[in-house]
């Protein structure tokens, strides 16, 4: 499985609980902070959750 590149760019601000859980879940603090993750079933659920809120990139092995 590759990597994904999971970059925060919306505030969670007014955002329903479980979304501003699944931002903290991802690894997500602060607004523009970038995090990578192993592209899992379960990260990318996630990701779509809270597509809205995040910028996504496919990084190469």
């Amino acid at each position: 499985m590759g990597k994904i590149s999971v970059k925060w760019v919306k505030s969670g601000i007014g955002r329903p609980y479980d979304q501003r859980r699944t931002l903290e879940s991802l690894g997500l603090k602060k607004l523009n902070q970038t995090v990578v993750h192993e592209e899992t079933p379960s990260i990318l659920g996630m990701v779509k959750k809270v597509s809205h809120l995040v910028v996504v990139e496919s990084k190469a092995k």
